[in-house]
């Protein structure tokens, strides 16, 4: 990471004025890209929720990473990796898993910043197989915060960075695992009509992809 920031902060300063034959659009849209990421990871290193972990195959390329989530009960909703609160303090007696259907699984998750970043979101697929309403068992992700274009407001917008992506896929574990807005229906009917059978099948999963 600190090889790209360097590489960056050394194009900036051999960089001229404009000559008449810039460079092109694509190109600058990914100076850009890589500007803010360095700036964005940095501070979504420090302020990884304590059920994730970030690892960057490349760290000449801060565009392409996997993220690992791995629910807890015993962490909490606004507390980092270092146990400290991020937060208003009142999320202290609130569990990180209401229902603690996904605990004891390690979920994969890659994530790939486009060259138009940060005018549209990032690419963000689960890796690894799994049984929940908001993740279809191939690996699509319903999380509102990743659409372009939402009417509701709560979809992407520049002002967003990784840490909101990061903590919002964490979500999906806890406060946002949602069974009224399904994207993959089955598995909503499925808990709507057995929450038992669904919690086996779940657990099933995890014991079979998610260790």
């Amino acid at each position: 990471m600190l090889t790209l920031a360097s590489k960056l902060k050394r194009d900036d300063g051999v960089k001229g004025p404009r000559t008449s034959n810039p460079a092109s659009d694509s190109t600058r849209r990914v100076s850009i890209r890589d500007k803010l990421l360095v700036k964005e990871v940095a501070e979504l290193e420090v302020n990884l929720p304590c059920t994730c972990k970030v690892n960057f195959p490349d760290p000449n390329k801060l565009h392409y990473f996997q993220l690992t989530v791995t629910p807890d009960a015993r962490c909490f909703r606004g507390m980092n990796r270092k146990g400290q609160f991020l937060s208003d303090p009142s999320h202290l007696l609130v569990p990180a898993s209401d229902e603690g259907y996904y605990q004891g699984g390690k979920f994969q998750f890659e994530i790939e910043v486009p060259d138009a970043y940060n005018m549209v979101p990032p690419k963000v697929k689960c890796l690894t197989r799994i049984w929940h309403p908001n993740i279809t068992e191939t690996g699509e992700i319903c999380l509102s915060l990743l659409r372009e274009h939402s009417i509701d407001g709560t979809g992407w917008a520049p002002t967003r960075t990784l840490k909101d992506v990061v903590w919002g896929l964490n979500s999906l574990f806890t406060d946002l695992l949602n069974f009224d807005d399904p994207l993959n229906i089955e598995a909503a009917e499925h808990h709507l009509r057995d929450k038992e059978d669904f919690r086996n099948k779940v657990e099933d999963y995890i014991k079979r992809y998610a260790r």
